[in-house]
């Protein structure tokens, strides 16, 4: 699974979004991710691609594909 992948399976899975729903373009917070759910976010996808997004600053006002690029880029090559 790419990060792409990963991150929309957790948002409709996890978190109860729409798929409709999910656009590189959504912010967060639009699909109710709020701070703490963007924390639980982090450590489930740190989980599935065993990598470490501690030092990547994000807020729930980022959009879902700023969330995928800082995802894609500690995932090794």
């Amino acid at each position: 699974m790419n990060a792409a992948e990963v991150v929309n399976t957790l948002l409709v899975q996890r978190f109860g979004v729409a798929m409709a729903d999910v656009t590189d373009e959504t912010p967060l917070r639009t699909l109710r991710i709020d701070s703490l759910a963007l924390e639980e976010l982090r450590v489930l996808i740190e989980d599935q691609l065993d990598i470490d997004l501690e030092e990547v600053p994000l807020t729930p006002r980022d959009t879902v594909g700023r969330l995928v690029a800082a995802v894609n880029g500690m995932v090794p090559a």
